[in-house]
Order: C-alpha cells, then sequence, then structure tokens
C-alpha cells in the first residue's frame, strides 16, 4: 500500500497510508490525543477531521483543551445545535448565518412568530435533548448548482442565496447530523459529533438587519456562551452578572452623564458632568500628544467625494459613510458631499500644502475632530459604538527607515497614557490585509514586513490576526484588559504605503530627489466616547479623582451651617475644584444616599460641630465612615488630589 509522509508541528513526520484522514493521524499519535481532537489544522488551514491527507502536508491536531478547539465547539454549537432546535421548535423560520463571537456564539433566522427572551430556557431544553442523541456530523461537498437547490428544496431562501452570491464554483460544505438529517451550510470545520460538547447558556436576543442592510428583512439573533466545563461557564457568568451591574448605560443614567434619543441614533447627547469627563480626558491627551511631537490641526468635516475617490474610501467604505446631496447657489447640478469616517485624507492635504523636505520627516499631526460612520441600528451599543464619534486621532509622516522609530515612539505615549488611566496590562495583534483592499501586493508585502520587523526588533510580543486589517494597510491593535478581565480594542497604528501615493505626497530625499512618505495611522484611546465608557465600567463609575465630573459635594446638616458651607464651597472652586453645593432641607441620610448614586469621591457633611471647630466631616466613595479633618487641611489634600498624571 502507498504510504504518505506528513510533518508535525514539532519537526518529526509520521508514516501513514494513502487515503489517511485528520482522525487517523490523531489515533496513529495516540489514543488520548484522539480522544481529545476536535479538528485538524494543514499547512495552516483549519479543516475537519474526516478531511483527507496529502503526501508532504504540515499537520496539526487541534483539541478541545486549545482556545481553537473552544472555538470550534462553540461554531458547531450555533451552526448544528441551537439551528436544529430552532428549525425543531420553530419549523417555517428560516434560517442565515451563526457565527462565533468572542466568548461565545449567536445564530440569526426569521421566525414567523416573535422569539423572545422567554423563549430562551425552551430554545435550551431543545437544545439539550438535540446533544442527547450524541449524533455524529458528516461533512459532504456540493456544487453550486446542486447546494442552492438543496436548500431551495428547503426553502431557505437564505441559505440560497449566500451560495448563489458566492464566487466560489465548487465543493461547497454541508454538514448533516446523521441521526436527525439536519443539514447546514457552513466553511467549519466542525466538531465530528457532539461527545465533546461541554456546558452553554443562552444569553439574550436582539433584532439583526440581513447583511447588516437596513433595506433588508430584520432577522431574530439569539447570543449564547458556551464553555468546556459547568466551572467555567459559571464563571463567565457571574462576570457576565458583573458587567451588567456596572454597565456604562446604567451608570450614565445615575450619573447624569449623556443620553440618546431615537431623533439621533448613535448621537451621545452629553450632560454638563458628562462633557466634564470628555473635556478632562481630551486636555490630558492632548498635552501627552503636545510632548511627542505632535502639531494640532482642525480640517473640515463634510468633504466633497472627490476627495473620498482619491483617497479610496467612495470605492471600499462608502456604505459606512454619511452621503449629503447640495445644490450649491446658481450651480446647474448637484455636489455630492460626505461626512468624514476618519481624518487621514484631510491630513494628507495639510502635508500637502508646501514642498516638504527630509529634514521636515517625521511630521506628525493631531486632531479631535468629529467622525461620522454609518452604523447599523442592530450594532450600535450605547457608548461603544456610536455613529458620531471623536478620536485621539493622529499621523505620521516619514520614511520607511523612520518606521521603527516612529513605532517605538508610538508604544511609549501609548503604554504611559494606559497607565495613567488605570491599565497596565495590554495585547497586541497585528492584523494582515484583508480580501477588501487597495493597493498591490508588493505594497502590502513591504507594509506587513516593515511593522513586523519594527514590533520584533522591539522585542514585543504579539499575536497575529489575519485579514483584519484596514483596507489601505496593516496594523497594531492594542488590546486592553479592564478590572474584571475583559478585552477592549482600543489604541492602533496602521502603516499605509498607499495613501501617500493616491494623492501625491512627496518629500525631498538628501539625493535631491522627490520620494513618497510612509503614512503612519495612530490612535491611542481610540474614540473618546467608547473610551470613557470603558473607563466607566472599568471603574465601576468611581473615576480617578482629575477625572471626577464632581470631585466635592458639600452638604449642610443644618441651615445654621449654609453660609460656612456657600464659603466653603467657594474657596475650594477657587482652586479649581469642582465642587458642589447641597444646602436643601433635606435629611443628610438622604443627601449621602443621593450624592454616592452619583459616585462623587468626597461627600462633605457640615453641621454645627464643623463650623464651630472649623472642619469638615468627610466621607469617601465606597466608605460608611467618616473622618474629621481641619478645612484647611482638607483643601490642601484635594488640591493635590486633583492634580492630572501630567502634573504628579
Amino acid at each position: 500500500m502507498e504510504n504518505i509522509k506528513v510533518t508535525l508541528p514539532d519537526g518529526s513526520s509520521k508514516q501513514l497510508p494513502k487515503g489517511s484522514t485528520g482522525a487517523d493521524l490523531a489515533l496513529a499519535i495516540g489514543p488520548g490525543l484522539a480522544k481529545d481532537a476536535v479538528a485538524i489544522e494543514i499547512n495552516n488551514e483549519q479543516k475537519d477531521l474526516s478531511d483527507l491527507l496529502e503526501d508532504n502536508d504540515s499537520v496539526s491536531i487541534i483539541t478541545i483543551k486549545s482556545d481553537d478547539g473552544l472555538e470550534i465547539m462553540r461554531h458547531t454549537i450555533a451552526a448544528q445545535v441551537l439551528a436544529s432546535a430552532i428549525k425543531n421548535l420553530y419549523p417555517e423560520a428560516k434560517l442565515a448565518i451563526g457565527p462565533t463571537i468572542e466568548q461565545g456564539f449567536y445564530y440569526d433566522f426569521l421566525p414567523t412568530k416573535p422569539v423572545s427572551i422567554d423563549d430562551l430556557p425552551k430554545i435550551e431544553k431543545e437544545m439539550k435533548k438535540i446533544l442527547s442523541t450524541k449524533s455524529p456530523i458528516k461533512k459532504t461537498y456540493h456544487s453550486k448548482s446542486d447546494a442552492i437547490s438543496l436548500f431551495d428544496n428547503q426553502d431557505e431562501t437564505f441559505k440560497a442565496e449566500i451560495i448563489s452570491d458566492s464566487d466560489q464554483a465548487e465543493n461547497f460544505q454541508i454538514y448533516t447530523q446523521e441521526k436527525s438529517g439536519f443539514i447546514d451550510l457552513c466553511k467549519g470545520p466542525h466538531l465530528p459529533n457532539f461527545n465533546l460538547i461541554g456546558e452553554f447558556k443562552l444569553t439574550k436576543v436582539s433584532g439583526a438587519y440581513w447583511r447588516g442592510d437596513s433595506t433588508k428583512p430584520m432577522l431574530t439573533r439569539i447570543y449564547g456562551t458556551a464553555w468546556r466545563t459547568r466551572k467555567e461557564l459559571q464563571s463567565y457568568l457571574e462576570k457576565l452578572e458583573k458587567a451588567e451591574q456596572v454597565d456604562h448605560r446604567k451608570l450614565g443614567k445615575e450619573m447624569d452623564l449623556f443620553h440618546f434619543q431615537e431623533e439621533a441614533p448613535g448621537m451621545v447627547f452629553w450632560h454638563p458632568k458628562g462633557w466634564t469627563i470628555y473635556t478632562q480626558l481630551q486636555s490630558y491627551v492632548r498635552e501627552m500628544q503636545k510632548r511627542a511631537g505632535y502639531s494640532e490641526v482642525n480640517t473640515p468635516e463634510v468633504v466633497d467625494r472627490k476627495l473620498w475617490e482619491t483617497s479610496g474610501h467612495w470605492d471600499k467604505y462608502r456604505e459606512n459613510m454619511f452621503i449629503t446631496e447640495i445644490d450649491e447657489e446658481h450651480a446647474n447640478e448637484k455636489r455630492t458631499n460626505a461626512l468624514k469616517p476618519m481624518n487621514c485624507p484631510n491630513h494628507v492635504q495639510i502635508y500637502n500644502q508646501g514642498i516638504k523636505s527630509y529634514r521636515d520627516l517625521p511630521f506628525r499631526l493631531s486632531e479631535f475632530g468629529k467622525c461620522h460612520r454609518y452604523e447599523a441600528s442592530g450594532t450600535m451599543h450605547g457608548l461603544m459604538r456610536v455613529r458620531g464619534f471623536a478620536q485621539d486621532d493622529g499621523h505620521i509622516f516619514c520614511t520607511e527607515d523612520q518606521i521603527e522609530s516612529e513605532t517605538k515612539g508610538f508604544i511609549d505615549l501609548l503604554s504611559a497614557m494606559y497607565k495613567d488611566l488605570g491599565f497596565t496590562e495590554f495585547k497586541i495583534k497585528l492584523s494582515t490585509r484583508p480580501e477588501k483592499r487597495i493597493g498591490s501586493d508588493a505594497s502590502w508585502d513591504k507594509a506587513e514586513k516593515a511593522l513586523e520587523d519594527a514590533i520584533e526588533k522591539l522585542e514585543l510580543e504579539y499575536f497575529i490576526d489575519e485579514g483584519d486589517g484596514a483596507f489601505y494597510g496593516p496594523k497594531l491593535d492594542f488590546v486592553l484588559t479592564d478590572a474584571i478581565g475583559r478585552k477592549w480594542q482600543c489604541g492602533t497604528l496602521q502603516v499605509d504605503f498607499n495613501l501617500p501615493g493616491r494623492f501625491d505626497s512627496t518629500f525631498v530625499g538628501e539625493d535631491g530627489a522627490k520620494h513618497t512618505p510612509v503614512l503612519l495611522h495612530r490612535a491611542a484611546l481610540g474614540s473618546f466616547e467608547r473610551f470613557i465608557g470603558i473607563l466607566l465600567e472599568n471603574y465601576e463609575g468611581k473615576l480617578p479623582f482629575w477625572l471626577a465630573p464632581t470631585q466635592v459635594v458639600l452638604a449642610a446638616i443644618t441651615d445654621d451651617a449654609n453660609e460656612y458651607t456657600v464659603n466653603l464651597n467657594d474657596t475650594l472652586v477657587n482652586e479649581g475644584i469642582r465642587s458642589e453645593l447641597d444646602i436643601r432641607n433635606e435629611q443628610i441620610s438622604y443627601k449621602v444616599r443621593e450624592h454616592s448614586l452619583q459616585k462623587i469621591p468626597f461627600i462633605i457633611a457640615v453641621g454645627k460641630k464643623e463650623v464651630e471647630s472649623k472642619s469638615v466631616s468627610v466621607r469617601r466613595i465606597g466608605s460608611d465612615k467618616t473622618e474629621s479633618i481641619l478645612i484647611d487641611d482638607f483643601i490642601n489634600f484635594v488640591v493635590q488630589e486633583a492634580k492630572t498624571p501630567l502634573d504628579k
């Protein structure tokens, strides 16, 4: 019998009979591995255990204990278990898609009657019934026409549409539960059977437009999470409960920071206290960037489509842009403009004013200009995902030789900001070329290598996220970890060899010839809106003193203390402290409860005793104890506490 040879991750090789599968390889290595195996990676591409191996393949076994294995389990639950449960309970429902997301999964479908969160226990019960069958899952390959016919016959119009719109001609993968006959279209891979599925929980129901298009049907989306063990699931659910308690939308209402309303979806109405947080954060970032050598600019929000055509946004990003048509006075035709979704093309216009020399590089610009992006209504989530926002945006025009030093400079700046704001841990991911992009493969090869070389020379750990780069260049994304262990992608550094050339940006080199600069797109915090949401949840609303919208509230206990309280408040305000006065005719206990809900760092009670002793009774946020402090000592203390990280 003819044999094949495959190479394992440790460099060793394994001889197997021709026609062997990933499952055969796992068993040949050892029964323990075969028991834990869920899929296989062939030449860096994930495949099912049932897929055939070829001679000279590089192969690794994916087990349920790995992160990839956990994701495959979640995908199997969504595409096979949740989807089949929906069809069992709602036979007329039409299935759409069921991908994995961070720490879970979802499935979209079109029901004939409303499905709410109250229906989730019933669906969970049906899912457990399906799992109890321990059914094997079989994969078959189909031609495009056969696959369309298969789903047309089941009146699964969304599946048929996916296949019809695909550029793929052959080998459409269809997975079948052998015991029930349920089928689903999927790129896979899937578990070979239900035996390795652990614990799961359905979490919420929402709406989502088919393919994110508001002109298409509104589907029902069921979210869930899945873990290997009951203990892991319980730990996650506890974390989820904690996250709900510190939800920034809830805190924003309690602290009177902001609101949203239907007349301006995805746009924030900042209240005075919320705007105070915003401006304090912005002032801090502005000074940090100034010290790092950035020049702040401001550019138009409404720009003619010609600029976006040149930049490539009109072709690659138009569905995410707000488009306007304006009748210019005395003009014969309408003029098409767009609200800027980002600042980069505008910054190129500033760079292009006047001749630049190599001595002018690096040329660093920053802007807090408002940007607008059309986000589907189903994707918006408080401050975390909005349509109108401002970034700590910046662009660096530099030479190729300067990429490494500018990368280091930016990471140093970003690290300092994160530390000042209470985040000591972050990870870096390198996001490579997406399918939808501009520029040649050669320019992308150069950009990806430049970024990879820069970060490796800095000896920083990173992981690769294939296909998640911007349409104009690869990027480093910086992922924060908050107080309860959640991950937040915030900062970014993007290397762009394309945009400067599209706008004919040049500099005169040492050789006297014209050269095209490299453009580095960067943001440390990302959007202020989103980062403030992250801050609120990370600190449970108890922001660092220098960021707190109200730092001190003075609450008079009796009318006799009003004058003393007013004078003290004036003194604090004159010292730059954000102090508020509460001399309402209410019980002090009521005042304390109310101000505690607003997360005010210091609640000061002032009564007859305090007036006589020239002191204050201080209650810190999170404490039920009070301490008596002489007024001069308290003023000196809060003045020091109010200093920003830049002043300390």
